[in-house]
């Protein structure tokens, strides 16, 4: 990890380019992806499952692509009683969030004129989750579960398997959520039949849930015909530290970060050298026994300690890189809560590491990446309804506001629009 300090020469140079390495740079792969969307978009189940077994190495066909409700029974099966309460509680917990979040049908009137919103659920959503070299029953609960709370239709999965068999913990996550269906399938092809169907799988309204550059390239490509959540980018943790919480925890949610993917970014901001030495002192013996190359990789390449002059500036900076995790660990950290205001989610005190955020507080864990907190926000229930406008006015209404309506249409050399006014101002006829 890199120390540096906000007064050095080379400081701006150096943050910036922090900032900067996380554009999501698809090179290569965006056209690989847009012919594998193309083929798939044409061919139907014929190129998913000629990619499938190109890409993942096995055969899939019409009857093997989908897990059943028995085969996920029976992996689930296979689960320790502790850890199927453990997935409970987080579901449990991630839905009494979610339902903070449902928004209501209202409606006001005012002298004659009705306008209102009515809030309308999507009615299939497609669910991405990774697989393959890992498992994450956490993405599954926190994809679909705020899609439930908000009353979507159908839920779908599409998810990479290793061999042939579904992960037990995401199979026992898709039963707790009771999606609809659920594809043993992964990557670019993936999306693209959710995005445009197959013989197999449905078309779906919109496609959320994290994935590798191929995914995330794909989702680019199928945006239009399809809505989506994000495009995520690598992930990150930005840290601000007063000194008062101890090294071996800052030190941890650098490395538990870190070891995501190799361009995990994991930042600690602080106005103590000497905490900042601490820290990286805590990295090194913490790496030694965790043995874990991926996070060493990514610290070695992406970590760092930067030294400001108080904690203002410290603040100015997390704005600046509009982190997908925001960690204050400071004395008073309510305190600095006000000034945030680029982050995808804030974790509170010492006692409140993005771990908890990862897996059951509550809160959504897939987030904003690559900075795009400065103008987007976690995955929640309003990502899976529209909001549709009503409006009503009276005839006594129509004659207070028609001719204004009338007037604004001939500003903007509308005579049809304008027509559509007087019509009902003149009566029938228009030339009188």
């Amino acid at each position: 990890m890199k120390l540096i300090k906000t007064d050095s020469s080379d400081f701006g140079v150096f943050f910036r380019a922090l900032v900067e390495r996380r554009d999501i740079i698809f090179g290569d792969v965006l056209s690989q992806v847009e012919e594998i969307v193309r083929e798939v978009a044409v061919k139907g189940d014929a190129a998913l499952f000629d990619y499938t077994l190109r890409f993942e190495g096995h055969y899939i066909d019409s009857r093997s692509v989908l897990c059943s409700k028995e085969e996920l029974n029976y992996l689930a099966s296979r689960l320790s009683t502790e850890d199927r309460e453990i997935l409970e509680l987080a579901a449990s917990r991630i839905r009494k969030y979610h339902c903070h979040q449902v928004e209501k049908n209202w409606v006001y009137e005012d002298d004659g004129i009705l306008l209102g919103q009515r809030i309308v659920p999507l009615n299939r959503v497609g669910i991405y989750v990774p697989g393959g070299l890992a498992s994450y029953p956490s993405t599954l609960l926190m994809a679909a579960i705020p899609a439930r709370v908000a009353g979507v239709n159908e839920i779908i999965v599409c998810s990479p398997v290793r061999g042939e068999e579904v992960d037990p913990y995401v199979a026992y996550a898709a039963l707790l959520v009771e999606v609809d269906a659920f594809f043993k399938v992964g990557g670019a092809q993936a999306v693209a039949a959710m995005a445009f169907g197959t013989e197999s799988i449905p078309r779906v309204d919109k496609i959320v849930g994290p994935g590798n550059v191929y995914v995330a390239a794909a989702k680019k490509v199928v945006f239009g015909a399809v809505d989506i959540d994000s495009i995520a980018g690598p992930s990150e943790v930005l840290i601000i530290g007063d000194g008062t919480s101890p090294p071996s925890y800052a030190a941890a949610d650098l490395i538990a970060q870190a070891e995501h993917d190799e361009r995990a970014c994991a930042v600690l901001l602080t106005p103590s050298e000497a905490y900042a030495m601490d820290v990286l002192k805590e990295v090194k013996r913490q790496l030694e026994s965790l043995k874990c190359d991926v996070a060493r990789r990514s610290l070695e390449r992406y970590g760092a300690l930067i030294v400001t002059r108080d904690l203002t500036e410290a603040m100015a900076l997390a704005n600046d890189f509009a982190p997908e995790h925001l960690e204050l660990l400071v004395d008073h950290p309510e305190e600095l809560l006000s000034c945030v205001r680029s982050a995808g989610a804030v974790f509170l005190g010492s006692w409140t590491p993005e771990v908890l955020g990862d897996y059951l507080a509550g809160p959504n864990h897939i987030l904003p990446t690559a900075g795009s907190a400065r103008f987007s926000s976690p995955l929640g229930v309003y990502d899976f309804v529209k909001r549709i406008s009503v409006l009503s006015f009276s005839e006594n209404a129509f004659r207070m506001y028609g001719p204004k309506a009338e007037r604004f249409a001939k500003i903007e050399g509308l005579s049809g629009h304008a027509g559509a006014a007087k019509v009902r101002l003149c009566g029938k006829n228009l030339d009188k």
